[in-house]
């Protein structure tokens, strides 16, 4: 089921990447949080080596009012202890004054040597209840703005929101001279697409059936065309692969097996996002589900139950999961954001039983926007067992 045009139709790699649970949302069992497994330092930076070494190829690094790390000093702190791995890094618009934040990524990006990825982020701030067509203006306007300093000598604009007349942009070049970091970016409003088809490089989803996923892209890419752009598709999904089906299903149901609801409900309502359309569609994902809560054969949505945003996990053995990512591939979606419950053993699992079987290259190499002196190269083709 080709959906949409990709980018380069004689590869097929895929960026595969992991998550860093920055947001104290890394459990053995859903709901009921534990020490060791605590919004750290020490445990989330753990993560992000481990995946480094297992070949991911980027890693999320989110951003939460409520809970967690510093997304930005995360990401700087970790820039001399990975080699390989992108980060991408969440970046809440309007947080930081844009030219301000235009100068710290420039220097992350190049503290990383151009393993910099950014995801802009349109939310309300804490306190805040504001209408989503101002909020994804202040985010186009913020974007608008980070490329002119990317790009250009000076920065001019005269927004709605920004003002901004004759100002240099020195030293705001960022390591990726061909445009600054890839822009990431998720949502499902009107105002939402419109700024992805125009601005950023990769639409971002979170799981669905895939023809709900496939009407999606096509709405995305309607509104790309209309700027005269080709843009990629990401996935953000969890993932519980072991080397049976029944294994992973049994671990599943595990996992929930100390979940209070009103617990959960609690943890999903502190999100600042709880109230936005994609939340909306995780729910209703769960709400069509089966009696154990799969809404396709492998699909499973329990993991929403207790946190909002991304609401399902991929549940099978290793090559059900594969056929599922191969399944993706062939609609277009060509970037995979992947986690799992404790995020370190899921790692650990998912590396070692999939991702040595998958063609893997980072998305900058996919859209052929390699930093002079990437280190990245592209990984071998795994046989299936």
């Amino acid at each position: 089921m080709s959906i949409v045009p990709i980018r380069s139709a004689d590869t097929t790699a895929a960026e595969v990447s992991w998550f860093a649970p920055l947001c104290s949302d890394d459990y053995r069992y859903l709901g009921q949080p534990e020490g060791e497994l605590r919004s750290s330092w020490e445990n989330t930076s753990a993560i992000i080596r481990r995946a480094d070494e297992l070949g991911f190829r980027n890693i999320l690094c989110p951003s939460s009012y409520q809970v967690g790390q510093d997304t930005l000093t995360f990401v700087a702190g970790n820039a001399p202890l990975t080699k390989n791995i992108n980060m991408l890094a969440a970046v809440r618009c309007g947080e930081m004054q844009p030219i301000m934040l235009a100068r710290t990524i420039a220097t992350l990006d190049h503290m990383l040597k151009g393993r910099l990825t950014v995801n802009i982020i349109s939310s309300d701030f804490p306190g805040q209840k504001e209408d989503s067509a101002h909020r994804y203006q202040r985010s186009r306007e913020v974007v608008e703005i980070l490329k002119q300093a990317w790009t250009q000598d000076e920065i001019n604009h005269q927004g709605e929101v920004y003002q901004f007349e004759g100002l240099t942009t020195d030293p705001a070049r960022p390591y990726q001279q061909n445009g600054g970091p890839l822009l990431y970016f998720g949502g499902y409003s009107p105002p939402a697409l419109d700024l992805c088809g125009e601005h950023c490089d990769v639409y971002l989803m979170w799981p669905e059936k895939k023809e709900e996923l496939a009407e999606r892209m096509k709405a995305v890419h309607e509104r790309a065309a209309h700027y005269g752009r080709v843009l990629d598709y990401g996935l953000r999904v969890h993932m519980i692969v072991r080397d049976t089906e029944q294994e992973a299903r049994e671990y599943a149901r595990e996992l929930v097996s100390k979940l209070d609801d009103e617990q959960g409900k609690l943890i999903r309502e502190r999100a600042l996002d709880a109230a936005s359309l994609g939340v909306s569609h995780q729910a209703k994902n769960r709400e069509l589900a089966d009696l154990e809560g799969y809404i396709e054969p492998h699909l499973w949505t329990g993991v929403g139950r207790a946190r909002s945003g991304c609401g399902a996990a991929l549940v099978g053995s290793a090559d059900q999961i594969l056929s599922e990512i191969e399944d993706y591939k062939k609609m277009g979606i060509r970037a995979f954001i992947f986690s799992g419950y404790p995020h370190m053993e899921e790692c650990e699992h998912f590396g070692k039983l999939v991702l040595p079987h998958l063609e893997t290259c980072s998305m900058p190499q996919l859209q052929g926007r390699v930093p002079a002196a990437t280190p990245n190269t592209p990984l071998g083709v795994g046989e299936r067992k």
